[in-house]
């Protein structure tokens, strides 16, 4: 149909991501009016390691790499769905079911792009590189921040302990230990709000 098989290709990829904007997370937009969808998760916690790099433990960190690794790391949830990080069953085979996802979804653009795309997501998986460990930390943050300003709505409903947020958010301690006190700070104040079990 189309001369230009390489743009016919990136169109299609174009047009499989969107179905992002169809899975829905456990986290609530910050007005509590519904649940957040991938797509929005994504868009935000890109923005946000533009707006917070300064925070970076790591002096050099490549911005620009992050971005791109939080804007192709959900991806993967078209397939796999979003996997609840307090889940502990569901968590069990997530990695598998992601890196099936990953296959069959960033093949579907040109090979060169795929490679990229593939690479950046197999980065942020591993969590090693300083840009791939604030990748994941930033990750941890925006729930915290939409789920202490939708007043805990999702952890109330799932009974969410203090410990729980703080074993998954302790990344950001490592690699953003400037943000760490603003965030101990709002872990114990959801405690005391009620938003977060003791």
């Amino acid at each position: 149909m189309f001369d230009n098989l390489r743009l016919q290709r990136q169109v299609e990829f174009i047009v499989e991501i969107d179905k992002l904007k169809q899975v829905l997370r456990q986290t609530v937009t910050t007005n509590k009016s519904r649940q957040e969808n991938s797509a929005e998760h994504s868009w935000h916690i890109a923005l946000m390691a533009f707006m917070l790099s300064e925070y970076a433990d790591s002096v050099k960190i490549d911005v620009f790499r992050v971005v791109k690794m939080l804007l192709v790391h959900d991806v993967v949830e078209i397939d796999s769905g979003d996997t609840y990080c307090y889940d502990n069953d569901a968590c069990k085979d997530q990695h598998e079911r992601e890196k099936r996802a990953a296959a069959r979804i960033f093949n579907l653009a040109p090979e060169d792009q795929a490679k990229i795309m593939m690479t950046l997501w197999e980065e942020f998986e591993a969590c090693k590189t300083p840009e791939s460990r604030f990748a994941n930390a930033i990750d941890r943050f925006q729930p915290l921040l939409n789920n202490y300003y939708s007043k805990g709505k999702p952890w109330i409903k799932h009974s969410i302990e203090k410990r729980q947020v703080l074993d998954r958010v302790r990344i950001i301690e490592e690699e953003a230990p400037k943000l760490w006190d603003y965030v101990k700070e709002l872990i114990d104040d959801a405690v005391q709000q009620g938003f977060l079990k003791k």
